[in-house]
């Protein structure tokens, strides 16, 4: 006797789409910590290149706050940090190539 597995594309394709579309906790406050300490330091992007060390910077500065803030690991709180940090430096850049 063979067992077959039947897959419903239609429902597996939703659940795949939920799974990404879901943003981190915290990713927004982090973008929004971040937009506001970056302004009064170095820019995220200079001449149109990335400006590596200030985008880490930048994130572990967010990542502690958001640490603080959620009680997550240090490991959860910088791979949040480091998504909006680089989210915002990928906008920047996409504005000043324009």
């Amino acid at each position: 006797m063979s067992s077959t597995r039947s897959i419903h594309w239609a429902t597996a394709m939703k659940e795949i789409q939920a799974d990404r579309a879901k943003r981190p906790a915290g990713l927004l406050a982090a973008q929004g910590l971040i937009r506001a300490t970056s302004a009064k330091r170095r820019p995220l992007v200079v001449a149109g290149t990335y400006d590596k060390a200030t985008i880490m910077v930048a994130a572990i500065a967010a990542a502690r706050v958001h640490q603080d803030r959620t009680g997550s690991t240090w490991g959860e709180a910088l791979s949040v940090a480091l998504k909006a940090t680089w989210a915002l430096a990928k906008a920047a850049r996409a504005t000043t190539a324009h």
